[in-house]
């Protein structure tokens, strides 16, 4: 399993792409065991061995167990990018934005359940938690750089740094909501939900 594969050409892959797939297989035995076992009931060892590998290659891929949770998340629930014209207005950018989410429900569904007791277990385990803000913060820096690139501090209902906080909870929100309650949550309510963050009034501004 841990050995090259060749490409249609018959040539090796790149080792680059042999690490890549290691990775990958180590994260989707590290799902599979999160699933029947609970994180705390999964060990890099146990991951290494349903990946059929040694535990140098996943050493070779993550410093520790934390790491390896925190791929996870990063790999099986992925930031939600909105596609817009390069000439739309912010409204129609935030409508973009409505649109992705809801396009990536049926993904997140089947990671759903992952993703919540993923979240319990940072709550639980004070580094876990620490790394955890580290890759948010980070997250929130590239994304408040995002909104400014693409509106004006005049077209914003309040500072990048704060915006991009609350569409990251809002879209959580709606996602959660609408997995658990969707005829709750129609399509319409997050649709209004962005409008609503693109028509605030000036006084909102300050």
């Amino acid at each position: 399993m841990d050995e090259e594969a060749a490409t249609p050409s018959g040539r090796r892959a790149p080792k680059g792409d042999k690490r890549q797939r290691t990775r990958a297989a180590l994260l989707e035995a590290a799902r599979e065991l999160v699933r029947e076992r609970g994180y705390e009931g999964t060990t890099l060892r146990d991951v290494a061995e349903r990946a059929g590998m040694t535990s140098g290659a996943i050493y070779g891929n993550f410093k520790n167990r934390d790491d390896l949770f925190l791929a996870l998340g990063l790999t099986y629930w992925p930031p939600i990018v909105p596609r817009y014209r390069p000439d739309a207005t912010f409204a129609e950018k935030m409508r973009a934005l409505a649109e992705a989410t809801l396009a990536a429900i049926p993904a997140r569904r089947q990671v759903a359940g992952g993703r919540l007791t993923g979240m319990a277990y940072a709550l639980g385990h004070e580094a876990m938690r620490a790394k955890v803000q580290e890759v948010t913060a980070a997250s929130y820096e590239m994304g408040a750089e995002w909104l400014r690139s693409i509106a004006t501090d005049a077209d914003l209902p309040m500072p990048a740094g704060q915006l991009v906080c609350v569409i990251h909870v809002l879209t959580e929100g709606l996602v959660f909501q609408r997995l658990l309650t969707p005829d709750l949550v129609p399509d319409e309510v997050f649709y209004a939900a962005f409008a609503a963050l693109a028509q605030a009034p000036p006084s909102a501004r300050r």
